[in-house]
C-alpha cells in the first residue's frame, strides 16, 4: 500500500497511466460498453462507477490543454429517450480538478472509432448509459 492514493485506483491502472505519453487516451466504459473485444489494454474495475473512477484518476493525471476538449462524452442517438444526468457529475469532476476544461460530444460510432485507438479501456460496473468518457492525457508542469 501507500500512501494518498485512491484505493480504486489498482496497480495494474497505475502503472498504465504511468506509462502513458501526452495526447494518449484513455476511455472510461460503463458496464454495456464492449471493452473486452476492442481494448489493446484492458483494465476491468467491475463493480466500480465511473464518476468515482474518473474521480479519483484526475486527482493524478493532467488532461491536455493544448486541445479544445480534452474530455469526450458519447453523443446519444437522436431519438433515444435515455437519461443522460451522469454527464453533469462527470462535467463537475472534471471542473473540480482541472477549472475551465472542455467536455465534447463525439457520435456514438466515432466514439467507438476513436475508443479503439485508445492506449487502455477501463471496464467498469457503471449502469447509465451513454457513460463512457475518452481521456486525453496532458503534460505535467510545475
Amino acid at each position: 500500500m501507500l500512501k494518498g492514493i485512491p484505493a480504486i485506483l489498482s496497480p495494474e491502472l497505475l502503472k498504465v497511466l504511468m506509462e502513458m505519453g501526452h495526447g494518449d487516451e484513455i476511455t472510461i466504459g460503463d458496464g454495456n460498453y464492449p471493452a473486452a473485444s476492442t481494448a489493446r489494454n484492458l483494465i476491468r474495475l467491475d463493480g466500480h462507477g465511473v464518476c468515482e473512477i474518473l474521480d479519483a484518476i484526475l486527482t493524478f493525471f493532467p488532461l491536455d490543454t493544448y486541445v479544445d476538449e480534452p474530455v469526450l462524452l458519447m453523443e446519444k442517438t437522436p431519438g433515444d429517450p435515455a437519461d443522460t444526468s451522469i454527464w453533469n457529475e462527470y462535467k463537475a469532476i472534471v471542473e473540480k480538478h482541472q477549472p475551465g476544461t472542455k467536455v465534447g460530444f463525439l457520435e456514438r460510432f466515432a466514439f467507438y472509432d476513436r475508443a479503439d485507438k485508445s492506449y487502455a479501456v477501463i471496464a467498469t460496473g457503471e449502469t447509465a448509459v451513454y457513460a463512457n468518457v475518452i481521456l486525453k492525457k496532458g503534460v505535467v508542469k510545475q
